[in-house]
């Protein structure tokens, strides 16, 4: 008898997610340092706010596999992209207007799902041409003859918001084929001068830290991809001030200033735990 009620009461556990463990909010992120810069800071900063017990779920897996896991109840929060969600997630069309993408976004995931966005963190990180001096805009650097002897990584090449579009949009000299390459080796090839114009990501931390400098989208090409957290509606049902303490993050990055937070990770190899604290502490959550 005994036995049989410590069994039952095992698996009244197992489907409530494990005994004690009620009311842990697990955060997570996808697999690059960006995420795990993000996701660290949101898990400090639940802990500091609400002083609830955090689980990190940070490298979990790319956008697809973030989102399964969040549908699954796996996980409760993680940062994500409107234009990622708008297209890889929704399937639906690409739009360049940033706050209709966010409208069509937060109404679609509250609907099929009860998933909530919160207010973005402030920052877009979208494509960037990036050269090291001499133009501003896209629109003056198309006017460079012969043109750009341009570096890419492999996906840019093909990609519906990529080299195609840009091409047609700016109407870009290339000085020869493009140059498809690793993305971590875009920088070194632009500064030994094997290309003098790459596609980067705008909030590249070494597009700062190496003087090097990203030309402004004047027709707006490139789609909105403003970092945002997404949160499960049980998550923040269950966890009374959860909401208020992600709100406090809300637009308190700058492109500039998460640039600076992936150099100090992936440039100065600085442990992404120390990373967010600072954050926190000089101009994050409270």
């Amino acid at each position: 008898m005994g036995r049989t009620q410590n069994i039952a009461g095992l698996v009244a556990c197992l489907l409530l997610a494990g005994c004690g463990q009620r009311g842990r909010i697990v955060v997570a992120s996808k697999d690059f340092t960006e995420q795990t810069i993000l996701g660290e800071i949101v898990a400090q900063q639940i802990e500091r706010r609400l002083g609830a017990p955090v689980e990190r779920k940070l490298n979990l897996g790319g956008t697809l596999l973030a989102h399964k896991a969040l549908l699954a109840g796996q996980i409760d929060v993680y940062p994500e992209y409107t234009g990622t969600a708008l297209m890889e997630i929704l399937k639906m069309p690409a739009s360049r207007d940033a706050a209709e993408v966010q409208s069509r976004v937060r109404a679609e995931y509250k609907k099929r799902w009860n998933l909530d966005w919160m207010p973005p963190f402030g920052f877009n990180n979208t494509f960037a041409m990036v050269i090291e001096n001499g133009y501003e805009t896209l629109s003056e650097a198309a006017q460079r003859r012969p043109g750009w002897k341009l570096g890419v990584g492999y996906e840019f090449l093909t990609r519906a918001d990529g080299l195609p579009g840009l091409i047609e949009t700016y109407h870009l000299p290339l000085d020869g084929s493009p140059r498809s390459m690793n993305l971590g080796l875009l920088y070194q090839a632009l500064k030994q001068k094997q290309v003098d114009m790459v596609a980067g990501n705008s909030t590249d931390g070494l597009i700062s830290a190496m003087g090097l400098k990203a030309l402004r989208d004047d027709k707006s090409y490139f789609p909105p991809y403003e970092a945002a957290l997404v949160v499960r509606g049980a998550a923040l049902t269950a966890n009374s001030g959860l909401r208020e303490a992600l709100a406090e993050l809300s637009g308190k990055l700058s492109t500039g200033r998460m640039q600076k937070l992936n150099y100090q990770v992936d440039g100065e190899h600085r442990p992404v735990r120390d990373v967010a604290a600072e954050f926190l502490t000089t101009s994050g959550g409270e």
